[in-house]
């Protein structure tokens, strides 16, 4: 793909780490206890590269990083899973744009990845409640993640802990997140390799387009 064709994609992110609750790093501070390593997932519910419709397609992350991410110099390493699901055609394109090459948001995303440890594709099973009660994503036999919603004892039945405009929001300006605890972190891919729960886990959607103006 020589030229890039207006692109857009809309849908869910999410992830679960090492970090205690909440996880500095998407309030743009060092991670607790100085490093953070987790999977990271999106959902495509709405998603165009030109002609080529990427509706329901998901990619799956594992990363590690030391120190804050969002600090000049600091770079993660990372593996990719891409949906099998896809095409060669859609294959082209969310490989594109997730690894940068498409402009908008991604693309600086991408320039945080110093190494990368692999790229695969794989079953990706992705569920979300609408009322974000619980979330989820499993590559299977090898990455499993799962989360449920914060509450506490003054937090009202329905409505979910949530940061408007975090300061080191992983899906670009003016998100909304939503602060779960994960009951389920464990991977075994891609040289990571981890198995806990009780650690944070966020929510936000995130709505992108490309490629930039000029």
């Amino acid at each position: 793909m020589n030229e890039v064709p207006q692109w857009s994609l809309k849908g869910d992110w999410f992830d679960v780490c090492s970090c205690d609750i909440p996880c500095p790093c998407y309030f743009a501070q060092p991670p607790t206890g100085g490093s953070c390593e987790g999977t990271l997932v999106w959902h495509v519910r709405e998603g165009r590269y030109g002609e080529v419709v990427l509706d329901g397609l998901n990619v799956l992350a594992l990363g590690a990083f030391t120190g804050n991410i969002w600090a000049e110099g600091t770079k993660a390493a990372m593996g990719l899973f891409f949906d099998e699901r896809a095409d060669q055609r859609q294959r082209e394109a969310i490989q594109t744009i997730f690894t940068g090459g498409a402009g908008g948001w991604p693309q600086g995303f991408a320039e945080l990845i110093g190494e990368m440890r692999g790229v695969e594709t794989a079953p990706i099973e992705f569920e979300v409640d609408e009322d974000l009660g619980r979330w989820s994503a499993r590559v299977p036999g090898r990455v499993e993640a799962r989360a449920e919603a914060l509450a506490g004892p003054t937090s009202l039945p329905g409505q979910r802990v949530q940061v408007h405009n975090p300061a080191g929001s992983e899906v670009g300006p003016g998100a909304v997140a939503a602060q779960g605890v994960a009951v389920t972190d464990t991977a075994g891919a891609l040289a990571f390799e981890w198995d806990r729960s009780g650690k944070s886990s966020t929510h936000m959607l995130f709505d992108w387009s490309g490629p930039d103006e000029p």
